[in-house]
């Protein structure tokens, strides 16, 4: 699960999600791994493309969070 800032609104990211491509807005990405592991970053906007199970940001500044 990847859940980023979209421009209108926060969204979350599943397994077979459709494609789509959204401008990021500052704020934070939050990814959590099969396994269960948490990671949490800081980003100043972008863009995020989704598309047969592969995510790409492409974020102008990205710094990462304390992990909780």
């Amino acid at each position: 699960m990847v859940k980023v800032p979209g421009s209108s609104g926060s969204f979350a990211v599943l397994k077979n999600h459709a494609p789509i491509i959204s401008a990021l807005t500052e704020g934070e990405l939050k990814v959590e791994t099969e396994s269960g592991e948490k990671l949490r970053y800081e980003i100043s906007g972008g863009m995020v493309e989704v598309i047969n199970d592969h995510i790409v940001v492409l974020a102008e500044f990205i710094s990462k969070s304390d992990n909780r």
